[in-house]
């Protein structure tokens, strides 16, 4: 069963839960989810920040990825990795679902800042054919 957003945080702005979870983390994880949120939101205009699961969720007439945390990393996970073109091999997590693909940074990761906008455009093209 997914996580629930606490009830403390609904009706909160997605931007102000995300800013709040970057800030707690106060470690290599926050100040990489804020590098990726930032080179995700600057991927396209219509990117829309969103707040759902208990993650940050970035969304363009769909859900693109979302924003995970763990000891050892940020995890993107894109919820139509499997249809979208991976030239640069950024896709190094669940690769072996028929939708979902995601991307494991560990700590020191240096995300490649045009091959993960380019996957991000990818995953835009694909939700506006939906």
């Amino acid at each position: 069963m997914p996580k629930r957003t606490p009830e403390a945080d609904a009706g909160k702005p997605p931007a102000a839960l995300i800013d709040h979870r970057i800030a707690e983390l106060a470690d290599w994880r926050g100040a990489l989810l804020a590098r990726l949120r930032g080179l995700i939101l600057a991927a396209d205009a219509g990117v829309v920040e969103e707040w759902k699961w208990n993650v940050p969720v970035w969304s363009c007439q769909g859900i693109l990825c979302t924003g995970e945390t763990y000891k050892k990393a940020v995890k993107l996970t894109f919820a139509k990795g499997a249809q979208l073109p991976d030239p640069a091999k950024l896709f190094n997590s669940s690769l072996d679902g028929n939708t979902r693909r995601a991307i494991d940074f560990p700590e020191g990761a240096q995300p490649d800042a045009q091959a993960l906008q380019q996957l991000i455009r990818a995953a835009i093209a694909v939700n506006r054919r939906a």
